[in-house]
């Protein structure tokens, strides 16, 4: 479990670090992203196991991807990351999970998940902060995408696309697992005032 505890200081680091970049006090944060003032403290000190809606209420609030509170600082110009060596962040009662396998750099960062949908098992996901563009590229299996309430069936071969800052959720359908590769389009970070 080294690797847990490596991986949790590596969020505890970044998450200070993004609040006070953000110049917000815990108060501030836990009001904006709806996490108790308690498991952020926790949080910060390395305490805890922050679930994926959390991390992402707090990435959303920040302004900043998943992977930018979970990642520690890139290693030379390439990357190359085996989604099995990646932990899950969601998993599923019946086996399902998502794992962010990287986010790639820059003014308009772009998270690259990869899911395993089991028939029937759904993950109902928290609506985004405003620009956030979700693109889901079903590889096998099928999938049923329901955003503002509205289901839309996904099969191998297909993708699918839709503004994040809407309720929306992923759902495995059929009778076989469904494999996904999802991207999740993040907005231009704002720019720093003087």
């Amino acid at each position: 479990m080294a690797e847990t505890a490596e991986a949790l200081r590596t969020v505890a680091h970044n998450v200070k670090a993004a609040r006070l970049r953000a110049g917000l006090s815990l108060d501030e944060l836990s009001r904006r992203a709806q996490v108790s003032k308690g498991a952020l403290v926790g949080l910060e000190k390395a305490q805890g196991n922050p679930n994926l809606a959390t991390l992402v209420r707090l990435a959303d609030t920040l302004g900043i991807s998943v992977s930018d509170l979970m990642q520690g600082r890139p290693e030379g110009r390439v990357r190359v990351v085996a989604a099995d060596t990646v932990a899950p962040l969601w998993t599923g009662e019946q086996g399902s999970e998502a794992r962010l396998v990287l986010t790639t750099s820059g003014p308009a960062p772009v998270e690259v998940w990869r899911w395993q949908l089991e028939p029937g098992e759904e993950y109902p996901s928290h609506p985004h902060q405003a620009g956030v563009v979700e693109t889901v590229s079903v590889t096998s299996g099928r999938m049923i995408l329901v955003v503002d309430g509205t289901e839309h069936a996904v099969e191998a071969g297909q993708t699918a696309t839709f503004d994040g800052d809407a309720p929306h959720a992923y759902r495995g359908a059929g009778t076989e697992t469904c494999h996904l590769i999802m991207t999740v389009h993040l907005p231009p970070a704002p720019a720093a005032t003087a």
